[in-house]
């Protein structure tokens, strides 16, 4: 898909991957036995998928009908300076919209089927839109994702209720959360991403000066595994207030690591955060942390 020149092309691979797409979240349906299911749409930049190895770029080649330079020339063309903060989340969408057809065709069927073997649940899923910055990006995106939605549905002829809502991790969509709201039925703070475009420094890299940072006592904790309640958590703050302002009904959520950290975990309940996600092996933590903040706060 990566390597297609047409959209044609792009479309093609992308059939032959929706029925996988379609299985892993009829499988998410059924584990989740009828509880919401947010779903994140295709964030990591695409230089992530594509081969390393000379064998394995030979494959490609063979597989594409291209030449091993060709393939080569089309992973060079991905290599991006700063990638966390370039051509990845709905900017995927908005270059590639047969990207989000796809996905949202495979959410969709997924929730239709395991509704019908399933008539006591109440499958909805919650499309989960990445690293929106802009409220028109996110309108553009949206649509979109409603339009083939809308039409899935009618086609199968049920009644299923759907959400699309997106990731706040970008300082300007905390900002301007009161237009963002306006087309997102949920938030979920993406906090590893808010934090690293807050503090200006990568989460991968930080490690080679924090220590230093610590010593002098300029930092206490690493802000990537505790929550900055002063800088990062005002921003939430903002974007709370913001968009509840103009969607009363909007219901929110944090992603990332910061949801199994227990003070983390206390300072999303006492902001109002309806969920927390993290780490399969966070979930007890965060769970206890969710409990004591509920009863503190009693």
């Amino acid at each position: 898909m990566i390597c297609a020149d047409t959209v044609e092309e792009r479309e093609a691979a992308l059939e032959k991957i929706l029925p996988y797409q379609q299985n892993d979240f009829e499988a998410l349906y059924e584990a989740l036995e009828g509880h919401p299911v947010t779903i994140r749409f295709l964030d990591p930049p695409l230089h992530e998928f594509v081969p390393t190895e000379e064998e394995d770029i030979k494959k490609l080649a063979d597989a594409q009908g291209k030449s091993v330079e060709e393939i080569e020339a089309i992973i060079t063309s991905l290599h991006e300076f700063n990638p966390m903060m370039g051509h990845r989340g709905l900017r995927l969408a908005v270059t590639y919209p047969e990207i989000a057809k796809m996905q949202t065709k495979a959410v969709i069927r997924a929730a239709i089927n395991v509704q019908k073997n399933h008539v006591n649940w109440e499958v909805k899923p919650e499309i989960m839109i990445p690293l929106s910055c802009d409220a028109k990006e996110l309108k553009y995106v949206k649509d979109m994702v409603v339009e083939v939605a809308d039409a899935e549905i009618e086609k199968a002829g049920v009644a299923l209720k759907y959400e699309v809502g997106t990731m706040i991790e970008i300082p300007r969509a905390a900002l301007t959360a009161d237009e963002i709201a306006k087309q997102a039925e949920f938030f979920c703070f993406g906090t590893n991403d808010l934090t690293q475009m807050t503090y200006g420094f990568s989460r991968d890299d930080a490690g080679k000066f924090l220590d230093a940072y610590y010593d002098a006592k300029i930092f206490e904790n690493d802000p990537f595994a505790k929550l900055d309640q002063d800088g990062v958590g005002k921003l939430m703050e903002t974007a709370i207030q913001l968009g509840k302002k103009t969607n009363p009904n909007l219901h929110l959520g944090i992603c990332g690591e910061h949801g199994g950290d227990p003070s983390s975990v206390e300072f999303c309940h006492k902001i109002g955060l309806d969920y927390v996600s993290c780490s399969p092996f966070r979930v007890p933590i965060a769970r206890l942390a969710a409990a004591q903040a509920a009863i503190a706060n009693k």
